[in-house]
């Protein structure tokens, strides 16, 4: 869709959802060891990776979100990006409820993690539809889809980086636990 419609949100809101099915995957992979439920060692090493991966996200994002800006690439509003946008951000804020919810009572920063990234989907969806119709009603603000995308891509790098330096000392400390379990 980013391709076809020349968007940054839509771009990031892709990557994104490519970032939700890794994050989930990560999180499945922390719960798949009966024996490691409990582990923090797991927990924390999920979070590392969810960390590093949301880094890499965030460049990409950030970096087609500028190419657009500075390439001046104006988005294509269609019925069929309302469509994804609408969609993609009930389904993708929904998920991100019912993650937030589960990682609250499982106790688990790598689902609390997971929910943040569907919910950043969400904003993405719904970013795309506001973009497309300020840009229909006002060709002026060509702009507002890169500089979401470039907010978005700050945004993800940022928890990021706070999930890095939080969870690296964790895993330092808890990298002997997973002998003893």
């Amino acid at each position: 869709v980013s391709v076809m419609r020349y968007s940054a949100s839509s771009f990031g809101f892709a990557f994104d959802a490519t970032l939700d099915v890794l994050s989930s995957a990560i999180v499945l992979w922390r719960y798949s060891n009966a024996a490691a439920v409990h582990s923090a060692h797991r927990e924390y090493i999920a979070c590392v990776i969810l960390g590093v991966i949301f880094l890499l996200s965030s460049l990409c994002i950030v970096i087609k979100a500028i190419h657009d800006l500075a390439k001046k690439v104006l988005p294509e509003v269609d019925d069929f990006l309302y469509s994804v946008s609408i969609l993609s951000g009930i389904l993708c804020t929904a998920l991100a409820v019912i993650k937030f919810m589960l990682g609250k009572v499982l106790t688990s920063r790598a689902l609390i993690t997971d929910g943040f990234n569907s919910l950043v989907g969400g904003i993405m969806g719904f970013s795309i539809l506001l973009s497309a119709e300020v840009f229909k009603h006002n060709s002026s603000v060509w702009y507002l889809d890169g500089s979401i995308g470039v907010l978005i891509g700050l945004t993800i790098s940022a928890y990021g980086i706070k999930l890095l330096i939080d969870m690296i000392p964790r895993v330092r400390q808890t990298r002997h636990y997973e002998m003893f379990e």
